[in-house]
């Protein structure tokens, strides 16, 4: 059954690709996080693999949020690795293993960068597709990266 919850078709129809777009950068930001954890040596190892766990556990509750919007509207949670890397505007290494201190920065970078694309998809969420309640969601959202980054940015001095 179609939902109707005061949403036009062709809003919720854009609401579900942005949605699948934010989908997409907290599971390539999950999985990166996952890469670093079990890859880190050196100083600080236990501190920031505990700290690498925190933050995907914390992406992943995000992420079903997320997936679960998409299907509250009527739409559909994209699944695949395949399609969260052609959604996503995060990019991946493969076959690198970068140092501690250039896992922070990219993990920062990454954060950052998600925090700028939800507050243009508030914006137009909440204004020009009429959806306050997703719009809410994704400030919520966009509050716990930018969290999120503040704990990894203090890694560094001014």
């Amino acid at each position: 059954m179609k939902p109707n919850l005061g949403i036009t078709d062709k809003n919720l129809k854009a609401i579900h690709e942005l949605l699948n777009n934010a989908l997409a950068d907290g599971n390539m930001l999950y999985i990166k996080l996952r890469k670093f954890h079990w890859n880190l040596a050196g100083d600080n190892f236990m501190e920031l693999h505990q700290l690498f766990e925190e933050q995907y556990n914390a992406l992943e509750l995000s992420i079903d949020e997320v997936a679960e919007r998409i299907s509250t509207l009527g739409g559909t949670a994209i699944g695949t690795t395949s399609e969260f890397a052609s959604a996503s505007q995060l990019k991946e290494n493969p076959g690198k293993v970068p140092t501690n201190q250039e896992m922070l920065k990219e993990l920062v970078s990454d954060h950052e960068t998600i925090v700028r694309a939800l507050r243009e998809m508030i914006d137009d969420i909440e204004e020009k597709y009429e959806d306050k309640g997703t719009a809410d969601l994704l400030t919520g959202l966009m509050q716990k990266h930018e969290k999120l980054a503040w704990k990894l940015r203090k890694y560094f001095k001014n």
